[in-house]
């Protein structure tokens, strides 16, 4: 699963991977549902946590 997909992927990225919009994509981010880490001012996410996310729901 997701196994072309860049290891560490930035708030754009997981919006085209998952289909949905900036705030949504940042909403998931902030409230812990897919863990993140920030990069100055910017988010990042694991491709490891995008796949937690996407077998809890």
């Amino acid at each position: 699963m997701l196994n072309n997909t860049k290891d560490i992927l930035t708030i754009k990225d997981l919006q085209k991977l998952l289909h949905i919009g900036r705030n949504t994509a940042l909403r998931l981010v902030q409230d812990g549902e897919i863990e993140g880490f920030k990069v100055g001012r910017q988010w990042r996410v694991t491709r490891e946590s995008v796949v937690r996310y996407v077998k809890r729901m």
